[in-house]
């Protein structure tokens, strides 16, 4: 199992940037497809963003499409989420994860990740 650590979650005014870290540490991280989540109070853990392993495929929810870029380099074992124009709604604890190692789906959905960090809260001010 791999472990993920988040940071560079914050205080941020909307139309502002924020970067997110998710450091992986126990795994082959150049097989592991990764994935940000995020959870608003009283809402459901939301798929944002997602980036493969092999071949190297990004998905985004329409939600942050145009505004948010996930990226990784396997040097660092770290995966990122750049967050630009960010708005309120964008507010929630993101979290990132990470499938099996040579796991061929994308994925989407929460079950197809076998791995999850502890989770770092953004704030957008209105």
């Amino acid at each position: 199992q791999v472990h993920l650590v988040e940071s560079g979650g914050g205080l941020v005014q909307a139309g502002g940037s924020l970067r997110l870290s998710c450091a992986a540490s126990g795994g082959t991280f150049s097989r592991l497809s990764l994935g940000w989540f995020r959870q608003a109070p009283g809402k459901e853990r939301e798929f944002v963003a997602s980036i493969m392993w092999n071949p190297l495929v990004i998905k985004y929810d329409d939600s942050v499409k145009g505004r948010f870029t996930i990226s990784r380099d396997d040097a660092k074992n770290t995966v990122y989420l750049q967050m630009n124009s960010l708005k309120f709604e964008d507010t929630a604890v993101y979290v990132c994860a990470a499938t099996r190692p040579g796991e061929l789906r994308i994925p989407f959905q929460i079950h197809e990740y076998e791995s999850w960090g502890q989770g770092t809260q953004v704030t957008v001010s209105s």
